[in-house]
């Protein structure tokens, strides 16, 4: 680790001395750093580094989260305080949360989002699919340099994310076969979460699927409805990754665009097989008989017979009948 600090610092040092503190584009902001210590790739000694150069250009609290949910109070006072920027450390569970703190006083309306304190990103779990599809390093080292870099330079971009049920999400949602992957995989990881431990508890949810296998009612405006088996939404391309390979379900999809639907009426070995195979693929084209897709889609309806499990950025919300996903542009900036 001390070699990854030192590194860490001369990096710090050497953005500090590049960004002029005087310039009249830049000016002070007040920020809170949002730590979670249970992520997969955040350290005390990180942690303590990023405080540090983070403080040398913002004024800066820091929090480290003690349970879940902690996050989303944290950003939720911050944006009620009109703190400048909130930035999250950890993985995308916790930026999830200080997504939602940020936004909670919006509850959805439209036009209410310029408010919002300006969000930051430093990864520091396992995935960190929202801030890899925005081009962030996914070092903790690089990602504070480009974020220093950002914050002098007045960088910001802002992304449409998905509301689902009360909850916002940055990049995907489900109900059926990834809401049981979630749910069981919630049940058993800890610092050592890994795409093995995804890829065998998929393998098991579809084997032996928790809660069965209840039919889905799918409904896209000008749609007829479709009979599904599992339906995932997306709100980016990548939907999500395993290690370093993307796994792709609607390219159409990205952050300045609506969401996307990927449904299957059929979960029969081949049909899971050729899917599976298309959407490891570089392009991530899929083709096929059982295939319900849409891309660029304001609102989606998933309408179940009996309670399955829902996710959202790779959380468990709980267990649902009906779930309206909706998209909403350009609800929130982010430091980038």
């Amino acid at each position: 680790m001390g070699h990854v600090v030192t590194r860490f610092a001369a990096r710090v040092e050497a953005t500090s001395a590049a960004i002029d503190v005087r310039s009249p584009t830049l000016r002070l902001v007040r920020a809170v750093l949002v730590v979670n210590p249970q992520a997969t790739a955040t350290t005390p000694a990180g942690r303590d580094v990023l405080a540090h150069a983070l403080a040398s250009q913002v004024e800066l609290d820091v929090v480290e989260t003690d349970y879940r949910g902690h996050a989303m109070m944290v950003a939720r006072a911050a944006a009620s305080d009109e703190v400048d920027l909130v930035v999250a450390h950890g993985g995308d569970g916790t930026v999830n949360e200080v997504v939602n703190g940020l936004l909670s006083t919006t509850d959805g309306k439209p036009n209410c989002y310029a408010s919002a304190p300006m969000l930051g990103v430093v990864p520091g779990g396992s995935a960190n699919v929202f801030a890899r599809n925005l081009g962030l390093p996914r070092d903790p080292v690089e990602a504070t340099h480009h974020l220093l870099n950002a914050i002098g330079q007045g960088r910001g971009r802002q992304v449409g994310l998905g509301r689902a049920d009360g909850r916002w999400f940055t990049f995907n949602a489900g109900m059926g076969w990834d809401a049981d992957v979630v749910a069981a995989v919630d049940r058993r990881r800890g610092k050592r979460t890994s795409p093995w431990l995804y890829s065998r508890t998929a393998v098991a949810c579809y084997l032996r699927p928790p809660q069965g296998r209840p039919e889905l009612t799918v409904r896209v405006p000008g749609e007829e409805p479709a009979q599904v088996r599992t339906a995932f939404v997306s709100n980016t391309d990548p939907w999500s990754y395993l290690g370093p390979r993307p796994v792709h379900l609607n390219t159409g999809c990205s952050f300045d665009l609506g969401l996307g639907l990927f449904a299957l009426t059929g979960l029969g070995l081949p049909t899971v097989l050729r899917h599976v195979r298309q959407a490891l693929r570089r392009r991530g084209q899929h083709r096929g008989r059982r295939l319900v897709r849409h891309d660029d889609v304001a609102l989606i309806s998933v309408t179940a017979e009996s309670p399955v499990n829902f996710q959202v950025d790779g959380d468990l919300v709980g267990q649902r009948t009906h779930v309206e996903f909706v998209s909403v542009p350009r609800a929130l900036t982010v430091a980038v």
